[in-house]
């Protein structure tokens, strides 16, 4: 089987990639731009097809359809951090909105059937009431912010070209997720990262922080992936799923656990700087409807995660 992973040198991408090769039975290719970090896909380079490929050119994508012709495309590839999106609109909005475009486009000029998985976001819903808890994949979007409203973007095309040219998207609404490899920026990795610069002398025994009482429903990014997988190969196409461990909890007591693993006696502090425009209060999934339809559950405890999580900081800083 010939997959195509878009974004393949970030967090979900590289692990996506190294879950294919264990599979065995998977010839694996990826998107990368010349400033993409190759860190995360260092180890086991050797193993895959980088295609040189900028998603907002329509051009070097139908190139890379070409070359491969994948049997599987998961679009991961994004700005897919919300804070850069309220400073950068424009460019969150065409990365992630043109990007995915250009992959349809050239799916249906060289008559491809391949199955495409939309890595799309709970960040979609947006504002939740309190009676919309757990959240179902019917409840309505309400993004509150630009990156929000470019993952809607996406999700809707994924079903608008399902119905119009009967091109095989599945939909998935992935929650928080983290892990090894996590970005900085993200609030868990961020964390993880300061309190590994504290254990080292590196950085003063504190932790700045920005909203706490934000409740997120976190997945660790090897379940998410997994997901992603049974997601194509089980999932109805046109149909979109809520990926996600179904509990959430407070982004201070996801602080409160990893301080748990140091031993440094740390002070939280908050930063106003680390403050959105307008945050998303609660996002906790109701994942019935996936887990139903694959069988697919978290099987990796948050505590685990963020263990590793932490010990993957520890080896950089």
């Amino acid at each position: 089987m010939r997959v195509l992973i878009t974004g393949i040198t970030g967090f979900a991408g590289s692990h996506l990639a190294e879950y294919c090769l264990a599979r065995g039975d998977v010839e694996v290719f990826g998107t990368a731009r010349w400033r993409s970090r190759m860190d995360n896909v260092q180890h086991f380079l050797d193993q895959i097809t980088l295609i040189d490929c900028d998603l907002k050119d329509s051009v070097a994508v139908r190139h890379c359809l070409t070359e491969v012709r994948p049997d599987y495309i998961f679009h991961l590839a994004a700005q897919s951090f919300v804070p850069t999106s309220w400073k950068a609109p424009v460019e969150t909005m065409t990365t992630n909105v043109v990007g995915q475009i250009n992959i349809f486009e050239g799916m249906r000029e060289l008559k491809l059937d391949s199955r495409v998985q939309l890595a799309c976001s709970s960040e979609e819903y947006g504002m939740v009431y309190e009676d919309e808890i757990p959240i179902k994949e019917t409840n309505p979007l309400r993004p509150l912010s630009p990156y929000g409203v470019s993952k809607v973007a996406q999700d809707l095309l994924g079903y608008q070209y399902h119905e119009s040219y009967g091109l095989f998207t599945v939909r998935t609404r992935g929650f928080n997720h983290t892990g090894p490899r996590r970005g900085d920026v993200f609030v868990s990795s961020n964390f993880s990262r300061q309190i590994a610069l504290i254990e080292k002398g590196k950085q003063e025994p504190v932790v700045k922080v920005g909203n706490l009482d934000a409740r997120r429903d976190f997945t660790d990014v090897r379940d998410m992936i997994r997901g992603y997988w049974i997601a194509l190969e089980k999932g109805e196409p046109g149909d979109v799923y809520n990926i996600g461990s179904g509990t959430d909890v407070t982004i201070r007591t996801m602080l409160d656990m990893l301080l748990e693993v140091s031993s440094i006696d740390i002070e939280v502090r908050q930063d106003p700087d680390r403050m959105r425009p307008s945050d998303v209060e609660v996002l906790r999934a109701d994942n019935s409807k996936f887990c139903n339809l694959t069988g697919w559950k978290p099987e990796i405890p948050l505590e685990k995660t963020l263990e590793d999580l932490l010990n993957y900081w520890r080896e950089r800083v």
